[in-house]
């Protein structure tokens, strides 16, 4: 029978990991690329900042944001399968993380994470995880300053198309947190084509007014987002492109006939509430082409930079919401969307600023979804709300002056899990399963063990101690989980 041996899977995939982590030839230089200067292959090199006789002048801001992309989704991150052209280009012009992390291990408090900058148990909206729907009466106060009313009060234009998720109308959206221009889904899932979500309902707005589009989604955000950039705000501009992309349902932009019956099964009331999942639904072969779709849009969203003149004055970054789930190529992390081990919290990471950075490089240092709402406000010269202090930590000093890294413990909470990296250690404590079980405290090296397979507590006792008391110590300041069986990860002492 033909095919790779177990073997053979378990050689590709350390080759595919040696791949996105060391330095390694650049896919993105080899290929012709849209919206990216072609080059010959280079190697790419270890970060090293080439500080600029001047700061460069404030940027504009393009954050693109996949939704549920596993680390090693990405070509230029080892996928065996996967091409991603745009993407990898990208990295080549830019800094590649190899250890860049999502604020949880799902959708909404990793969200706001990104908006507020702070950890998202800070809100209550935070200790959702996610915002399940309009019922939950939960979401980003308008009150509390966020990405976009921040940049907007300094003259920056702001939009968002795509996914929000972080509660929903009349109370809360985006046009009520600082985004000038909204075109998007409110909820978590949409259907790619229909736009119907999962209680059967449009989820599709022009602002605050539902509307209605029947074609393919992720190209629908790409062209809006194309469209705005080309247009031109006439100063400074925020733009967050948060793609649905590759979250469920599986659909690729010829599954059209796949939509027409999930979007019969949802109106006629069957399995309420669980067909958008698709857990009848999907192959590897849809998840490539799902994520293929949305680096084709990336591709033509970056064209429009370059077009218009303002490629060298953008700041670029481009990550995850989460870890990947059911289709993701995660080798060789374990865990997966919703859990926080490596797989459900590691993901891409890209930088791209041709003015202050420069390309083809990969950097090591850890990094969190809240460090790049510090790193966008400190590079448009904007200080953050004196009474919302950030809990992320800017990187301009690090990728322009050659300042070293920002050394602090990145930080993890959710109902029955908890994590602290601090340096290559990572400290992970899980609650019980069962009445009657202990706490599982568990320690990982994972510099040199990302697998999360060598428990290192028992061999490291002290260190335990610190790492846990400082968990404790975060933990203190956040909103309190409400009670639900007592499983909160709970302070150790």
């Amino acid at each position: 029978m033909g095919g790779l041996s177990r073997r053979g899977v378990l050689t590709a995939g350390a080759a595919a990991f040696a791949a996105a982590t060391a330095p390694t030839a650049s896919a993105a230089s080899a290929a012709s690329t849209t919206g990216a200067q072609t080059t010959r292959p280079t190697r790419e090199r270890p970060f090293q900042a080439t500080p600029p006789a001047e700061r460069p002048s404030r940027p504009n801001i393009l954050f693109i944001l996949a939704d549920d992309l596993g680390w090693a989704d990405l070509s230029c991150y080892g996928a065996p399968e996967i091409r991603t052209p745009q993407l990898d280009a990208l990295a080549g012009q830019g800094v590649r993380f190899t250890h860049g992390y999502a604020a949880s291990a799902v959708c909404s408090p990793t969200r706001l994470a990104l908006y507020t900058g702070r950890y998202p148990g800070r809100l209550k909206a935070g200790l959702l995880e996610p915002i399940p729907g309009p019922g939950a009466g939960a979401g980003l106060p308008v009150v509390h300053p966020t990405l976009a009313s921040l940049l907007k009060q300094a003259g920056y234009a702001t939009a968002m198309f795509g996914k929000w998720h972080c509660g929903y109308l009349p109370d809360y959206g985006p046009v009520k947190s600082g985004w000038d221009t909204f075109f998007g889904n409110l909820g978590g899932a949409v259907d790619y084509f229909s736009k119907i979500s999962g209680s059967g309902e449009t989820d599709l707005y022009e602002g605050e007014v539902r509307t209605e589009s029947l074609e393919y989604y992720t190209r629908t955000v790409s062209e809006r987002a194309a469209a705005f950039i080309r247009a031109g705000s006439g100063g400074p501009w925020l733009l967050n492109l948060n793609y649905t992309a590759p979250h469920w349902p599986w659909e690729g932009p010829a599954d059209r006939a796949v939509s027409d019956d999930l979007t019969r099964r949802i109106t006629e009331g069957q399995e309420e509430g669980q067909i958008l999942a698709h857990n009848d639904g999907g192959s590897l072969s849809t998840y490539r082409m799902m994520v293929e779709a949305m680096d084709a849009g990336i591709g033509q969203v970056l064209q429009a930079l370059a077009d218009s003149g303002q490629q060298d004055d953008t700041l670029v970054i481009f990550s995850s919401d989460n870890g990947g789930e059911r289709w993701s190529y995660l080798w060789p992390l374990t865990g997966s969307k919703g859990q926080l081990n490596e797989g459900g919290i590691r993901v891409p990471a890209i930088v791209r600023w041709p003015a202050g950075i420069g390309g083809n490089q990969v950097s090591d240092v850890p990094v969190v979804t809240h460090d790049w709402t510090a790193t966008i406000l400190e590079a448009a010269g904007v200080e953050p709300h004196a009474e919302y202090p950030l809990d992320g930590h800017s990187l301009i000093p690090y990728l322009l002056d050659g300042a070293q890294a920002p050394a602090r413990d990145l930080f993890w909470r959710m109902r029955r899990s908890g994590a602290l990296r601090r340096g290559k250690w990572k400290y992970l404590r899980v609650l019980p399963q069962q009445e009657g079980q202990a706490t599982q405290q568990l320690l990982y090296d994972v510099t040199a063990d990302p697998r999360e397979r060598a428990n290192r507590a028992a061999h490291e006792e002290e260190l335990v101690a610190r790492l846990s008391a400082a968990w404790d110590a975060i933990d203190a300041e956040l909103e309190d989980y409400p009670p639900q069986g007592g499983d909160r990860p709970g302070r150790s002492g």
